[in-house]
This record gives C-alpha cells, structure tokens and sequence, in this order.
C-alpha cells in the first residue's frame, strides 16, 4: 500500500505477548521409579524373574507327572546337585571340563588368528581361508571323533582336536568379515597417522571389526561347549576320571535321572555365566561403550 500505512501481510501471524504463568503446581518434571518399574529397567532382574518363572514350571509339571525316574521336580534336581557337589564328584568333572575347554579353545582362537592374518594380508590366504571354511565349517566337530580317537588315542588331545574343528572355522570366518567390513575412511586415517603392520591390525582393523570378533567368540564358545559335552558322552573317561559329559553318562546308565538332570543343569549354569557375565562384560567395556552397539 502506498497511502503512508504500513502494508500488512495477510499471511503473516498477529504478535501477541503471553505472560508467564506460576508452575508451580506442575511438581517434578521427573517422578521416582516405582519398585516394579525399577525392576523392569533392570536387565538381570527380568532374566532371573525368567528363570524363576521356568523353574516354579518345572516343579508344577513334575509333581502333576508324578514320576521321579522319568522326570525328577526341581527340587529334587537341587537336592541331588548339592549331594553331588558336597559328596560327589560333580565339582572335579565339572573343572576337568572346563580345563579342557580351555585348553582347545585358546588353540582353536590362536590358529583362526594365524588364518586371519594370513587372510588379511595376501591374496593367497583369502583364497585359503575361503576355501577351508567352505569345507570344514559345516562338517559337525563330533563327526570326527572316530579319526580322532584313531590318531590321538582315548583321552585329551583328542576332545581338544575336535574342540579346535568347532572353534577354528566360526572365529576366522566371524574375524576376517569384520576385518572386510571396515571402512575405508578409517583404514586411510590409520595409514596418515603412520600405522602399519601389527600397529595398524591392533589400533585400526580390530577395534572396528570388534562386534563381529565378539560374535565369532560366542558362536566359537557355544559349539565347542556342546561338542565338549557331546564327546564326553561317547569317550569322556580317561585315567579313571571323565569330565562333565561322563558324569551325566554315568548316572544314565545307573538310572539316577536326578544327577542327569543335575550335570544339564551345571552345563546351562555355566552357559548362563559366561554368556551374560564374561561376554557381556566385555561388550559393555568395549563395543557399547564405544557407541557400536546398543
């Protein structure tokens, strides 16, 4: 408009002055939890409400069966487990398990570095990897407890020798498809800052591929302990004393379906730990804290 009259916008918003009002009445902007809310944020406390939930289940349904020698209550499997830990030998089968667990899986980790590494840095090692991956990852670890008791005898070496066909293939291929998945922005940042070799593997590769080392670790884990416990079933005794395995093999034959149900219970126990505990602490100290995982 031209008439001295400032010229108003139809499509602009009136101005309008808004008084602040008392908020007072309005109280916490953030209210405690309550107790049950606190426990539903609480990731251990639904697990063990879980575990709480099956093991009440447990109980319901043996006591409705009635039949200990087919299937003992949750009770009963406590009983005889405390028996068996107190006067008998679950504790040493249990740690004679758990050493040679440790034993093939450190061997089975150490060899799938070396095929890693190998990988990583020719042409020719991918091509290995690649190819012995595709061979041996789906052939089943215990499929070749015949030739290992053939070359190694009854004992040890040859739960370790199947241990490692377990490990060795789900850590490799887990380890070197993080290593290809690393960006190559943070590969060049590595190169500027003068990293090669082993410091460039160690600074750069592994804490970037590390979600899918820590998966390789825990499929690793998970075959070699149920291939462990498997063998055992068919050869675990060596020098008089068997392992874990043997002790749920033991009390099948000799009908005490409560210690059977006592040595399955010690092997989900020792699952449970080192899933939730030993794996999960290390993701919570490294992939989540570095914000690569939620």
């Amino acid at each position: 408009m031209s008439d001295g009259r400032r010229s108003i916008d139809p499509n602009a918003r009136p101005e309008f002055e808004a008084t602040p009002e008392k908020v007072a009445h309005i109280g916490d902007v953030a209210r405690p939890l309550s107790a049950w809310e606190r426990v539903a944020n609480n990731t251990l406390a639904r697990r063990v409400l879980i575990l709480v939930i099956l093991a009440v289940a447990w109980e319901i349904y043996a006591r409705w069966l009635n039949n200990p020698l087919m299937f003992p209550s949750f009770s009963e499997m406590c009983a005889a487990m405390w028996e068996s830990i107190v006067r008998g030998p679950l504790i040493e089968r249990t740690l004679t398990t758990l050493r040679v667990l440790f034993m093939g899986y450190a061997a089975g980790i150490g060899l799938a570095a070396v095929l890693t590494t190998l990988a990583v840095s020719t042409r020719v090692g991918t091509d290995l990897l690649s190819t012995l991956t595709a061979m041996f990852n789906p052939l089943p670890a215990i499929a070749l407890l015949p030739l290992g008791l053939l070359w190694f005898g009854l004992g040890v070496p040859s739960l370790i020798f199947v241990i490692i066909h377990s490990v060795l293939w789900a850590v490799a291929l887990n380890t070197h498809t993080g290593f290809l998945s690393v960006s190559e922005t943070q590969r060049m940042a590595g190169m500027n800052y003068g990293l090669r070799g082993v410091r460039y593997v160690m600074k750069i590769l592994i804490p970037a591929a590390l979600p899918s080392i820590l998966t390789g670790l825990k499929i690793g884990w998970a075959f070699a302990w149920r291939t462990l416990i498997a063998a055992e079933l068919v050869f675990g005794v060596s020098s008089s004393s068997g392992g874990l395995g043997w002790f749920i093999f033991e009390n099948r034959n000799l009908l005490e379906t409560a210690n059977v149900f006592a040595g399955l219970t010690t092997v989900i126990i020792i699952g449970l730990v080192v899933e939730s505990v030993v794996f999960r602490t290390i993701e919570i100290h490294t992939v989540r804290k570095w914000g690569m995982q939620r």
